[in-house]
């Protein structure tokens, strides 16, 4: 006789099958795979200690547009969690990044927006002092940016 196996979900944590769903989910709803995810990373971008270098690492000279909107308060009590928004009304929005200036690393985050989707995209970041926050948008093949200042009031990096 062959030994059986219980494979049901009440053999397995309910906060881990949770977890791996919600991943799974967003992943998929992005159109996005962790390996390709990271393909895209540009490491002398994110190495980067200054905007102005991370520009030039990745070989660009991004354009003010009013059709980029960044939303992060005006004032954060926390800057270990501070949240931006970046919303691009551009058409054929392919990446958004997000720059915060006078942190250590300014590159904080690259997003790929699949075609078809809404370009909109909503993180928290870290951020060692007040500064502005950068949102750079590749669209059509051109760069546009956009800029916020964020005013902290407690420190994230360093503090």
């Amino acid at each position: 006789m062959l030994p059986t196996f219980d494979t049901t979900l009440a053999n397995i944590p309910r906060r881990k099958v949770l977890t791996s769903a919600t991943l799974l989910a967003t992943l998929t709803g992005l159109g996005l795979m962790p390996g390709l995810a990271y393909a895209a990373r540009n490491e002398n971008a994110f190495n980067a200690k200054t905007v102005s270098e991370a520009l030039k690492a990745l070989g660009i000279t991004p354009v003010e547009s009013k059709e980029v909107v960044i939303t992060s308060p005006d004032i954060a009590e926390n800057g270990a969690v501070v949240p931006v928004t970046v919303q691009s009304n551009l058409p054929k929005t392919e990446e958004i990044y997000i720059l915060v200036e006078k942190n250590p690393n300014p590159m904080s985050a690259v997003f790929t927006i699949p075609e078809g989707t809404e370009a909109s995209v909503q993180t928290r970041v870290k951020m060692s002092q007040s500064t502005n926050v950068h949102a750079l948008v590749k669209a059509g093949g051109k760069f546009y940016t956009a800029v916020k200042e964020t005013k902290v009031t407690l420190g994230g990096c360093g503090g």
